[in-house]
């Protein structure tokens, strides 16, 4: 990176004394050469460490920082809130609110989650337990027409079965089974199951 300005260039930390020194001059304007990349990228840490503005392979780093692993060839916007919200997703991880907006976030649509599960409470003892059998969870999203990619917010996007089936598999709990349907746009007959 030649001809990169320093922002603290050594000669001024220098006394007067040795300024007029040809030398010395000659010799810190090769130190400031080689300092001034690193010196430039601590002034400008705190934009590296923001999701909103990281250089994309700092955006990499950071997302296995916070644990999320977004696909390498999401768009970049996509990338970037995976990782600004990482720490909200986390505390939501494995409720339906969670793995809804996961998906939000996956495919640009609204999913629509139906779950076996459920919560009661007594005040006295042998209450039976809400829900009935094993506990799973049903996923339907809608997809758009022909291309498979998604509708509404997400236009564009394509829709990948098998990676929307890993998402699933890695927010519900390692108990619970789950379906995925993939749905036509409102109004169009059929489905994938």
């Amino acid at each position: 990176m030649a001809g990169l300005p320093t922002p603290h260039p050594l000669i001024d930390q220098l006394p007067a004394v040795y300024l007029e020194q040809d030398f010395l001059q000659r010799f810190l304007a090769a130190l400031d050469d080689v300092l001034a990349p690193v010196l430039l990228t601590i002034d400008n840490l705190p934009a590296h460490l923001d999701p909103r503005s990281a250089p994309d392979d700092f955006l990499d780093w950071l997302a296995r920082w916070v644990a999320v692993e977004p696909h390498e060839d999401s768009p970049t916007e996509v990338r970037r809130a995976a990782v600004r919200g990482a720490v909200t997703r986390h505390a939501r991880r494995g409720t339906v609110g969670g793995l809804a907006e996961a998906l939000r976030l996956e495919t640009g649509t609204e999913p629509e989650i139906v779950e076996s599960g459920g919560t009661a409470w007594s005040t006295g003892p042998g209450t039976p337990l809400p829900g009935g059998g094993p506990p799973w969870v049903t996923v339907r999203v809608r997809v758009g027409g022909s291309g498979g990619s998604a509708g509404g917010g997400g236009a564009g996007r394509v829709v990948d079965r098998v990676r929307l089936e890993e998402l699933i598999g890695a927010e519900v709990p390692a108990h619970v089974g789950f379906t995925l349907e993939l749905l036509p746009p409102d109004g169009e007959g059929g489905g994938e199951r």
